[in-house]
């Protein structure tokens, strides 16, 4: 992974001592709040329902057991003793005092993390495929471009204040874990005549006004990626919507103009661009690939793994649900899930951050991964290894056997934090999962994406969950709204909304009459919910859902 030079560290100190200057004026009243947050916010500091909160960057999601450490020892040192992990592969922190934060920051830039536009009107973190560097199915890692992408992006001059925020997604694999086309540029290695290079999307995004990204170019060399990406960056800083923030989004600029239009302009722009690079980025990116070279893979037997599957059935369970095949033999990829039955997603304790460095030094070649889905991954440990760390997780409460089940839900903070939310998305998180754990139907059901949103900015998801949850203000009570058959991968899709919301009370009834409904309706005992709902559309579900309720109602 990338390790941070000398020229790194003297920049994140010198931007740290610039907010903490900005901070003390903040204070002192010097600045008032609204002189204050853009400034705030390029340093990843909102101000909450309850409290300030800091999000912190975890670069397309990959961390060492020092950095994971860090992120315990400020969840302890000022915070309440967890940290919240988002979609985006960030850790936000709820309650510090802003006369802390600068501290925290600083505390950060010990082991190369920061929070740098992880908010504003600026690039975002760049996220990757959480498997990225160990995935079976990968064409090649693309956390070196990853990485390319965060220095060029951070602090540029020219896109500091754009007209809204910007997310970029990137992917080595066929199968896309990244949810690239919904992201205001995706970016899929693809091969062509043996050269890998990248399809480019644009002008995906939830929120308000969902969209599916566009492919703007089928098939772009590497050496043109970066200032291509300028190039898009740039033409729609020039032309995007600055008169209403809610058409400001990149994917508003290629609805208005059309892809054939902006595929034009970023053309032109991208001719204009290319000579100025001159290869120094292609020189950089070599550097950087050298620091992501694959850990040295040792040779073992993996008998104790299979007799371990065959004598402990927990064992298997959690080896069949939360292990993914790896790139090397004898290897898994282990997703650690934070989504037990009942538990906030997306939270860890100081304590499980700490277990989870712990066992990533052990076991795990010293890496760890944050996925969008909000769990934690050890991208490499061997088959040998894996009685032995199942039984560590279990200690730590961390062993979980539920990936990519109904009970591994994603779901924003909701009403509970955020200011922006209109309804609650936690507390819907945790009784769905409660209720599926007590109908004993989560391994029938199967692979099952479940996806809240506690606002309309959908930073749950919710659009291409399979079963969509979205929480609104409905004259001052919480309404939820369902879509059904989103999907995040490289067939992506948005859910279609199935019919009149449901009350607080009422919302997890009528998911439980969806998933029944799946069941019966299924060809056979591993048709996907997916499958099914693409084979026997809305009707069957959207009568369970509203045709039951009301019979249940009329007795």
């Amino acid at each position: 992974m990338y390790d941070y030079n000398a020229f790194d560290r003297a920049f994140l100190k010198e931007r740290n001592s610039q907010f903490r200057a900005q901070v003390a004026r903040r204070i002192s009243g010097e600045l008032t709040e609204d002189e204050f947050k853009p400034l705030r916010l390029m340093n990843g500091v909102y101000l909450q329902l309850h409290a300030y909160m800091l999000r912190v960057a975890i670069p397309y999601g990959t961390l060492n057991s020092a950095q994971m450490r860090k992120l315990a020892e400020l969840a302890t040192r000022w915070d309440k003793g967890y940290g919240h992990f988002t979609t985006r592969q960030n850790i936000q922190y709820n309650w510090p005092k802003l006369s802390d934060i600068p501290d925290m920051l600083d505390s950060l830039g010990e082991v190369g993390l920061h929070a740098i536009q992880t908010s504003g009107n600026t690039i975002r973190n760049v996220t990757a495929d959480h498997f990225a560097g160990a995935a079976a199915d990968e064409l090649a890692d693309p956390r070196p471009v990853a990485e390319l992408i965060r220095q060029w992006s951070t602090d540029h001059p020219e896109f500091q204040f754009m007209p809204r925020k910007f997310k970029i997604a990137i992917t080595g694999s066929p199968n896309d874990r990244a949810v690239t086309r919904a992201h205001d540029i995706g970016l899929r290695m693809v091969e062509r005549d043996g050269e890998t290079g990248f399809e480019v999307l644009v002008g995906g995004g939830l929120g308000r006004t969902p969209m599916i990204g566009k492919v703007i170019e089928e098939f772009l060399p590497r050496a043109d990626l970066l200032p291509y990406l300028e190039a898009i960056v740039s033409v729609w800083n020039q032309i995007g919507r600055r008169d209403n923030k809610y058409k400001a989004r990149i994917k508003i600029t290629v609805h208005e103009h059309g892809i054939d239009e902006i595929r034009r302009l970023v053309r032109a722009r991208f001719a204009a661009l290319r000579g100025e690079f001159s290869g120094i980025d292609q020189q950089l990116l070599a550097e950087i690939e050298a620091q992501f070279a694959p850990p040295a893979f040792r040779q073992a037997g993996t008998d104790g793994y299979e007799a371990a599957r065959k004598a402990d059935p927990l064992f298997r369970s959690w080896s069949d649900t939360n292990l993914t095949p790896h790139r090397a033999e004898g290897y898994a990829i282990v997703s650690v899930s934070l989504k037990k039955h009942g538990a906030t997603p997306g939270d860890a304790s100081a304590a499980q951050m700490r277990v989870l460095a712990d066992l990533a030094e052990r076991y795990g070649h010293d890496e760890l991964r944050i996925s969008h889905e909000q769990n934690v991954i050890l991208p490499h440990v061997h088959k040998s290894d894996l009685p032995a760390l199942f039984a560590a997780l279990r200690e730590a409460d961390l062993a979980t056997a539920n990936i990519g089940l109904a009970s591994d839900i994603i779901a924003c903070p909701g009403m509970d934090y955020c200011a922006l939310a209109t309804a609650r998305s936690i507390p819907i998180a945790q009784q769905i999962a409660q209720r599926v754990d007590a109908l004993k139907i989560e391994h029938d059901l199967g692979a099952l994406k479940i996806k809240i949103s506690g606002c309309i900015n959908a930073c749950g998801h919710h659009h291409v969950g399979h079963i969509g949850i979205l929480g609104l203000d409905r004259a001052g009570v919480e309404n939820y709204q369902i879509t059904l058959g989103g999907d995040h991968t490289e067939t992506a899709a948005l859910g279609t909304r199935t019919g009149p919301g449901f009350s607080y009370d009422e919302i997890v009834p009528a998911i439980e009459r969806l998933m029944l409904a799946y069941l019966g309706l299924r060809l056979t005992d591993d048709e996907p919910f997916a499958e099914t709902y693409r084979r026997v559309g809305l009707g069957p579900f959207k009568a369970a859902l509203y045709e039951e309720a009301q019979a249940y109602a009329a007795e």
